[in-house]
C-alpha cells in the first residue's frame, strides 16, 4: 500500500512538471511573438555600424591619403542620403513630420559615425562608446514608434497644402488657404474631416468647389459634401463618399408592430453612411408639409408606397391620397390602407374644396380638448393628403388655404412633382412645404425649388437625372438638421407583402373621425375609392389571412425585406389586397307631386332676408375675375345665337317680347292671355329649392351652376335675385361652397341634418 501511493505521488508530481513545461514553453512562444516585432532596429543598431565600419577601415584605412579620400566620399554620400531621406519621407502632419526628422537624423548620425570609424576603425574609443549608446537610443526611439503606432500621437492630423503632389491638387480645386484636420473613415464609404480657412478664405468659397473636388477624387457629383460650424464661420466639415454602399438596393424595413400611433418613426430607407433613414413628422415640434420632387424614374413611387404602408398600419391615422396620372398603378395593391383615393380630377377638387370646412372644424375640437395642436390624445385622427403629380391641381387655390392651416390641425399635406416651378404649384404653397425629399433632377438649379439654400451650398444637389433612382436627400419631418446633406436611398418594396401588410393592419386602421366626416360632408360620404378599417365587414378574416401568409414566408415585424426592382422576391399574395366597394347611391325619388319634409331652415328665421330680396334688390358678390368670365360668356352666346337662322315669323303678335321680360297677364296688342305660376310663400319656395338640391346629392350630382336652378326658381313663381339670396345664405351657412367662378359645390343636404 505504501509503495502504491508513493507512486500515484511521483505521477502527480511528473504531471504537474510537465503542465508546468508545457506553460513555460508557451508564455516563452507568446513573449518571443510579441517581441520579434521590435528586434530589426536592434539587430540593425548591432551588426551594422561595426560590420560597415570594419570592412571600410579595412579597405582605406592603411595610408592617410585613402582613408581621407574615403571619409570625403562617404560624408558626401551621407550627406546626400540624408536629403533623400527628408524629401521622400511624407509631412503632411505633425506627426509624419516628426517621424520625417527622426528618420533623417538616423540617417545622419549613422553616415556620421560611419565616416569616423573609417579613418580611426570602429574598436577604439570613443567611436566603441558612441555606437553602443547610440545604437541602444536608435532602437528605442523607433520602437517607442512601434508601439505609439502610426496617427496615434495625440495630434490630429492636419494636411498641410504645400508642395507636392497634395500642394499641386490644392492649388487645382483651389484648396490652398483650407488645413484638412482629423481625417477619418467610419467603415462604411464615408470619409469625414474637419477643414479650417485661412483668414482671407471663407467656408462658402469651399463650398463653391465641391464639385472640383469631387471631380478630382473621382467621386459622384454630391460625393462630397461641405457644411459650415454654426459656431465659427473659419471652421467646417468635409464628407466624401469614397464607396456606394446602397448600389445593390436598401431592403424594405417592417414597422415594429402594428397599431403604432402617428407619432412613431417610419423607416424609409438608409444613409449613405449605412445610418437608417426615417421621418417622424408628427412628433416634430411643427408638423411640416413635404415636397417630394424628381424627374420621371427618379424614384418617388418607392417613395410614396413606403410611406403610405407605414402610415397605413397605424391606429389615429386617416390617409387621403389624389393620383389623377397613374391612378391605381402605383399604389393599387395597398389601396385598403387608403381611406380615400382619388383618381378623378372632379373629385380631387371636391375633396380639396370641402377641407377648409374640415380644418375649422377640427380646430374648433382640438380648442375644446385644450391642444394647441394635434396630439395621439386628441379624438380626432391624424390625416395624411397626399397629391401626387400635383401639377394638375396647380391652379387650385385651395392649396394655399391648406397649406397655411392645416398642420396646427394634425392635417399633414404632401405634394409630389416633377419640378416644383411657380407654373406647377404656387409659391405660397411651395414656402409652406418646410419639408422635402428631391430625388434626381435633370438640371442642379432645379433642387433650389425643393431643398433649403443651405443643402444646395453645401454640395448636396442630386443632378444625375433617373441614372440612380432611390437616391436623393431628406429635410424636415423630425430629421435632425446634421443629416439633411446626407445621401438617401429609399427602400425597394415588394408588391405582395406590402398588400399583406396593409390587409393585416386593417383590424387596427381606425374610420375617420365624426367631426372631420361631418365636415366633409358628402363629398367624402359618396367617395368612390374607400379603403378598409376595423369596422369593415370581413376585416378579421382578411387580417388573419394576411398575417397567415406573413408569417409562412418568414417575414417579421422590425426585419428588413429585400425586393428585386424587376418584380416579387415571394409567391402572389392570395388575398389580392381589394379596397372595399363603394356605398350604392339611393335611386333618386320620382318627380311626383308628393309631399316632402319640413326644411331644414324655417321661414321666420329669414324673413328680413327674404322679404328683402323679395323687394328686388340682388345679392350679386361678382368680382372682376367673374365679369370678364361673364362678358367671355356673353361673347360665346352671342356668337352662337348669330349662327341661328333668323325668327321664321317676325311680324308675330309675341315677337317683341324679350327673354328677361316679364311676362303680362294679357298682351293689349294681340288679346292673347298668359298664365302666371302662383307664387309661393316663402317657406314653400325654400322647400322647393332644397328639394332639388336634395334630389341632386341623393343622385350623387354635387356642383352646379345657378343656372341650373332657373326651372325651379321659376316654379315657385320667384326671380333671379331672390335665387342668388338663398344661394348666398346656404354658402353662409356651410351648406354649399362657393367657388371662384360662379359654380357651386353642394357640401352638405338642405333637407338633411349635418
Amino acid at each position: 500500500m505504501g509503495r502504491a501511493k508513493k507512486t500515484d505521488t511521483a505521477g502527480v508530481g511528473g504531471e504537474l512538471v510537465a503542465v508546468a513545461g508545457n506553460m513555460g514553453k508557451g508564455l516563452a512562444s507568446y513573449v518571443a511573438g510579441r517581441a520579434l516585432p521590435y528586434t530589426p532596429p536592434w539587430i540593425g543598431a548591432a551588426a551594422l555600424p561595426p560590420l560597415a565600419g570594419w570592412a571600410t577601415n579595412a579597405m582605406w584605412g592603411d595610408t592617410p591619403l585613402s582613408a581621407g579620400l574615403a571619409t570625403a566620399g562617404i560624408a558626401l554620400s551621407g550627406a546626400a542620403l540624408s536629403v533623400a531621406t527628408w524629401k521622400q519621407s511624407p509631412a503632411t502632419t505633425k506627426f509624419r513630420k516628426f517621424r520625417r526628422a527622426q528618420a533623417t537624423a538616423s540617417v545622419a548620425a549613422g553616415m556620421g559615425w560611419l565616416t569616423a570609424a573609417t579613418a580611426a576603425g570602429p574598436f577604439g574609443s570613443p567611436l566603441l562608446d558612441l555606437w553602443l549608446m547610440g545604437g541602444a537610443l536608435f532602437a528605442a526611439s523607433w520602437n517607442v514608434r512601434q508601439i505609439m503606432g502610426a496617427g496615434q500621437g495625440g495630434d490630429p492630423e492636419v494636411e498641410e497644402n504645400t508642395g507636392g503632389t497634395l500642394g499641386k491638387l490644392a492649388a487645382a480645386i483651389g484648396w490652398e488657404k483650407v488645413a484638412v484636420k482629423d481625417a477619418q473613415g467610419n467603415g462604411k464609404g464615408v470619409v469625414k474631416a474637419q477643414i479650417e480657412v485661412a483668414p482671407s478664405s471663407t467656408i462658402d468659397a469651399v463650398q463653391s468647389t465641391a464639385s472640383k473636388v469631387a471631380a478630382a477624387l473621382q467621386v459622384p457629383p454630391a460625393g462630397v459634401i461641405v457644411t459650415p460650424d454654426p459656431d465659427d464661420a473659419s471652421r467646417g466639415t468635409v464628407a466624401i463618399r469614397v464607396a456606394d454602399l446602397l448600389r445593390a438596393g436598401v431592403p424594405f424595413t417592417m414597422p415594429d408592430a402594428l397599431g403604432l400611433d402617428p407619432t412613431h418613426p417610419a423607416v424609409l430607407g438608409q444613409y449613405a453612411d449605412g445610418e437608417t433613414w426615417w421621418i417622424d413628422p408628427y412628433s416634430a415640434p411643427i408638423l411640416q408639409h413635404v415636397l417630394v420632387m424628381g424627374t420621371t424614374g427618379a424614384g418617388k413611387s418607392e417613395v410614396l408606397r413606403t410611406l403610405v404602408t407605414h402610415f397605413a398600419t397605424r391606429r389615429k391615422m386617416s390617409i387621403f391620397l389624389i393620383d389623377l396620372a397613374k391612378g391605381r398603378q402605383t399604389v393599387g395593391h395597398i389601396a385598403p390602407g387608403i381611406d380615400w383615393l382619388v383618381q378623378d380630377a372632379k373629385e380631387a377638387k371636391r375633396l380639396l374644396k370641402s377641407l377648409p370646412a374640415a380644418i375649422k372644424a377640427r380646430g374648433s375640437v382640438l380648442a375644446d380638448e385644450g391642444l394647441d395642436q394635434w396630439t395621439p390624445a386628441s379624438s380626432l385622427n391624424a390625416v395624411l393628403v397626399w397629391v401626387e403629380e400635383a401639377a394638375d391641381l396647380a391652379g387650385f387655390d385651395e392649396l394655399d388655404e391648406i397649406a397655411r392651416k392645416a398642420r396646427s390641425v394634425g392635417i399633414w399635406l404632401g405634394i409630389s412633382l416633377q419640378r416644383a416651378t411657380w407654373a406647377n404649384v404656387s409659391t405660397d404653397v411651395r414656402a409652406n412645404l418646410q419639408g422635402s425629399i428631391c430625388m434626381g433632377v435633370d438640371q442642379a438649379s432645379d433642387a433650389s425649388f425643393c431643398l433649403p439654400d443651405s443643402v444646395t451650398d453645401a454640395g448636396a444637389v442630386p443632378a444625375w437625372g433617373s441614372n440612380r433612382p432611390g437616391y436623393g436627400f431628406a429635410t424636415g419631418m423630425g430629421i435632425p438638421q446634421d443629416r439633411w446633406t446626407t445621401e438617401t436611398r429609399s427602400a425597394l418594396t415588394d408588391r405582395n407583402v406590402l398588400a399583406a401588410l396593409v390587409d393585416a393592419a386593417a383590424l387596427w386602421r381606425d374610420p375617420l373621425d365624426d367631426t372631420t366626416a361631418a365636415a366633409l360632408g358628402q363629398t367624402y360620404a359618396q367617395r368612390a375609392g374607400r379603403g378598409t378599417n376595423r369596422t369593415t365587414p370581413g376585416a378579421a378574416e382578411r387580417s388573419q389571412e394576411a398575417m397567415g401568409w406573413l408569417g409562412s414566408m418568414g417575414i417579421e415585424f422590425g426585419a428588413e425585406v429585400m425586393a428585386s426592382p424587376g418584380g416579387s422576391l415571394f409567391p402572389a399574395y392570395p388575398g389580392g389586397a381589394q379596397a372595399a366597394p363603394p356605398a350604392p347611391r339611393p335611386v333618386p325619388p320620382a318627380v311626383v307631386p308628393v309631399p316632402l319634409p319640413a326644411p331644414a331652415y324655417s321661414a321666420d328665421q329669414y324673413a328680413t332676408t327674404a322679404d328683402i330680396a323679395d323687394d328686388g334688390d340682388e345679392f350679386e358678390d361678382t368680382t372682376m375675375i367673374e365679369q370678364t368670365a361673364e362678358i367671355e360668356i356673353q361673347d360665346v352666346y352671342d356668337e352662337i345665337l348669330g349662327t341661328i337662322p333668323g325668327d321664321p315669323e317676325p311680324d308675330a303678335d309675341y315677337a317683341h317680347l324679350g327673354l328677361e321680360d316679364d311676362v303680362p297677364d294679357e298682351d293689349p296688342d294681340s288679346d292673347m292671355e298668359f298664365e302666371q305660376p302662383q307664387r309661393m310663400s316663402t317657406e314653400e319656395a325654400r322647400h322647393t329649392l332644397y328639394a332639388e338640391l336634395d334630389g341632386w346629392v341623393q343622385s350623387g350630382r354635387l356642383e352646379f351652376e345657378p343656372a341650373d336652378l332657373i326651372p325651379a326658381t321659376v316654379a315657385t313663381g320667384r326671380k333671379r335675385p331672390w335665387m342668388q339670396g338663398e344661394l348666398k345664405r346656404l354658402t353662409e351657412d356651410g351648406i354649399l361652397q362657393r367657388d371662384g367662378h360662379g359654380a357651386y359645390t353642394i357640401l352638405h343636404s338642405p333637407l338633411q341634418p349635418a
